[in-house]
């Protein structure tokens, strides 16, 4: 049974982020053989051009954590109807510079969960096109758009009773479409 290693991006940095419970609690649903590595991006300077010839240690760590991966996993909040900057900034240094693109190939998956009442559809949106031209095959069905609402998550930090099928599919779409690019 082979292994894979699944790089989780979370596009948020507050304590009590509903998108990392997400995170956490997905990871939950994968069959064993899936592990899930949450990424440090809150610690990346931002990112300058003039630094791509002697990138910092931060911007080290995480490009070779992205290489080492068979997937990718963004989980991001939406902020004015966009990604977080916290989030682009992680994007634009794993990419950079020209032809060192680490995200390049890794099939992923995007989530999300906000207050609002269509979750992170806008945000999503940004980030898939985004996605598409740093060539990260992106699952594109089921799209999982939460508001964070009483039972989402249970006192455990599990998915709650009324999302858990719904995200189980997710997962199991996931899963699926991780194993058909590795394979290939």
């Amino acid at each position: 049974m082979s292994q894979y290693q699944i790089a989780v991006i979370v596009g948020s940095l507050r304590k009590d982020s509903f998108n990392r419970k997400l995170a956490n609690a997905i990871a939950k649903l994968a069959p064993a053989e899936f592990t899930f590595k949450l990424l440090q991006i809150n610690d990346l300077p931002l990112y300058n051009q003039d630094d791509d010839a002697n990138p910092s240690e931060q911007v080290k760590r995480l490009k070779a954590a992205i290489t080492a991966s068979e997937g990718l996993i963004f989980v991001t909040p939406e902020y004015n109807r966009s990604i977080p900057g916290v989030l682009k900034n992680a994007i634009d240094h794993a990419s950079r510079p020209y032809g060192q693109n680490a995200w390049a190939g890794k099939p992923g998956g995007v989530v999300g969960v906000s207050v609002g009442a269509i979750g992170t559809a806008l945000a999503q949106q940004h980030l898939r096109n985004i996605l598409a031209y740093l060539d990260v095959p992106t699952l594109g069905q089921p799209e999982v758009f939460l508001q964070a609402k009483e039972g989402l998550f249970d006192a455990q930090g599990n998915i709650g009773e009324s999302g858990k099928e719904f995200l189980q599919k997710w997962m199991d779409s996931y899963v699926a479409w991780v194993k058909k690019h590795h394979a290939s």
